[in-house]
């Protein structure tokens, strides 16, 4: 299996316990930096760029299988012991894929607002909006928004995913591989098939969304069965940006910090 470099943005002391945060698809290590500053006075803290996105490389496939072979890599890279892995929407899948297949490297497992199941939800109206979208024909990235206001109503989520689109020398360029995106959306829905009975028996935290409809309960228990599961009010997906505080508490509870 072909694996690339992740890049990452590190906060805290290495002396530290290690503590690894794995973004969504579409976001970057840039989205989770105040998590990764708060966690840092007690761990040396290291989010990562999944491979293509953020400024890690790209690559053709984007599996699970993939993506978790890319974060054992860089936690072998780094001589990594006794890991905290955290991960949100995709990359709670990939941290769950890591901690089923590398569980000696793994141990405490926060899986964020995502279950081990496949999704039937698509992506292609959301990718084909951004493909659709008029490079050459923009003067600014308030345009962009407007543009794309009617294909993603919401203002939060269109200003999330115009953290993609920079400005070069001849204009607004994706800095994400769009058509990678589309050819490998299938892959994000779904999640791999455990090999029988194989478990994660480590501490574990799943943290729900109140209004989220991600994380299934009764999916959780065969491959994680001691997990914790908590949910934080008023918030859906997006926890750790709608409510930073008590996701900061939930994890300091969890860690013991």
């Amino acid at each position: 299996m072909q694996t690339v470099n992740l890049a990452f943005e590190q906060f805290g002391e290495v002396g530290n316990p290690p503590l690894i945060i794995l973004h969504g698809f579409f976001a970057s290590s840039r989205n989770w930096r105040y998590v990764g500053e708060k966690l840092a006075i007690n761990f040396c803290v290291y989010i990562l760029d999944a491979r293509n996105h953020g400024t890690s490389p790209h690559a053709e496939m984007m599996t699970y299988e993939t993506m978790a072979a890319d974060v054992t890599l860089f936690i072998s890279q780094h001589k990594l012991k006794n890991v905290t892995l955290m991960g949100h929407s995709m990359g709670g899948k990939t941290a769950m894929w890591v901690a089923l297949n590398d569980s000696e490297c793994v141990q405490n497992l926060i899986v964020v607002d995502i279950a081990p199941i496949d999704y039937k939800h698509s992506f292609n109206p959301l990718i084909q909006a951004l493909q659709n979208l008029p490079l050459a024909e923009l003067a600014n990235r308030k345009q962009a928004e407007l543009w794309l206001a009617e294909w993603i109503p919401e203002l939060s989520y269109r200003q999330f995913l115009l953290q993609n689109l920079v400005l070069k020398r001849d204009g607004y360029q994706w800095r994400i591989d769009l058509a990678i995106f589309q050819r490998n959306a299938p892959h994000i829905l779904r999640f791999p098939t455990a090999e029988n009975g194989r478990q994660f028996v480590g501490r574990t935290l799943f943290l729900a969304g109140e209004n989220s409809h991600y994380l299934r309960k009764n999916s959780i228990e065969t491959l994680f069965p001691f997990a914790q599961i908590q949910v934080i009010p008023n918030t859906d997906h997006w926890i750790h940006v709608q409510q930073p505080e008590a996701f900061l508490n939930a994890l300091t509870d969890f860690l013991k910090i």
